[in-house]
C-alpha cells in the first residue's frame, strides 16, 4: 500500500513560494507543488489566474470569518475538499464547468450529511420528523 505514496514523484511534495496580493498588500503563499497544481484547476475552471482566485478565497474568507489565520492550511483544505466533493459528484469533474455557477447552498448541505456521524444524523431526521428544520 505504501508504495503507491511513496513512489509519487518527490516534485508533488516539494514547497514553492509565490507572491500574490491580498487585501491590498503584497505577501508571500508556500505550498507544496501538488497544491499549486490543484488551485490552478479550480482557478482556470472559472477563468481566473491562480493569484486572482487567492486573492478572492482571501477576501470571501476575511468578510465571513474577520479574520485570516493560517491561510496556507486554508487553501490546502480547499484543495482536499475539492477533491472529495468530485468523489462525491458534487462538482463534476468535466474540468470545463465553472465552480462558480454551482448551487453552494445545496452542496455544502449534502457535504454536513455525508460528515455528520450517526447521532448527528438520527438528530436531524429526529427535527424533520417533528416538523423542525434539518440542516
Amino acid at each position: 500500500m505504501c508504495q503507491l505514496f511513496i513512489g509519487a514523484d518527490p516534485a508533488l511534495w516539494e514547497t514553492r513560494l509565490r507572491s500574490v496580493r491580498m487585501h491590498g498588500y503584497a505577501t508571500s503563499v508556500r505550498l507544496e507543488n501538488i497544491y499549486w497544481r490543484l488551485l490552478g484547476e479550480i482557478a482556470g475552471r472559472d477563468r481566473l489566474s491562480v493569484a486572482e482566485l487567492l486573492a478572492r478565497l482571501y477576501e470571501e474568507l476575511l468578510e465571513a470569518q474577520g479574520e485570516v489565520d493560517n491561510f496556507a492550511s486554508f487553501l490546502r483544505v480547499c484543495c482536499v475538499r475539492y477533491l472529495m466533493l468530485q468523489m462525491a459528484g458534487d462538482i463534476p469533474a468535466d474540468r470545463m464547468q465553472p465552480i462558480g455557477g454551482l448551487d453552494a447552498p445545496s452542496i455544502l448541505a449534502r457535504e454536513r450529511r455525508r460528515l455528520a456521524g450517526p447521532d448527528d444524523q438520527h438528530r436531524e431526521a429526529s427535527k424533520a420528523a417533528q416538523g423542525g428544520i434539518a440542516v
